[in-house]
């Protein structure tokens, strides 16, 4: 049975080392061949629009935008329905491939069989 990681993070640019900390792992779990499924919430919902990740800076970090960019090339990247709502972000607005979903999604993937969950 394949294993799945599943990250939530929820800070943003008001808190760069813990956003950061939250999209190197996902994408270092996916260069090391784990379903990923990395979920943005919070202040983390507006690096699902075109352009935001490229407003992030972190000094001897990895560029956002490519850490989200791999991430999709092989994973999952949702957005919390609710955080999506109240920042007026709508499907039609998020980065191509990815989606905004809700609790129970959330719900779903993290108590599947052989699945992590780490939250930032």
């Amino acid at each position: 049975m394949a294993r799945k990681l599943v990250v939530k993070v929820t800070a943003g640019k008001e808190d760069p080392e813990r956003c950061n900390q939250a999209f190197t792992v996902a994408s270092t779990a996916v260069a090391s061949g784990v379903s990923v499924s990395l979920w943005l919430a919070g202040e983390a919902a507006w690096f699902s629009l075109p352009g935001r990740a490229d407003d992030f800076s972190l000094p001897y970090s990895a560029p956002l935008a490519d850490l989200i960019a791999s991430v999709l090339a092989v994973g999952t990247v949702s957005v919390c329905s609710q955080c999506a709502a109240r920042r007026d972000i709508r499907p039609e607005d998020v980065i191509g491939g990815i989606r905004i979903a809700g609790a129970a999604t959330f719900l779903a993937e993290v108590l599947a069989d052989d699945t992590r969950a780490l939250v930032y």
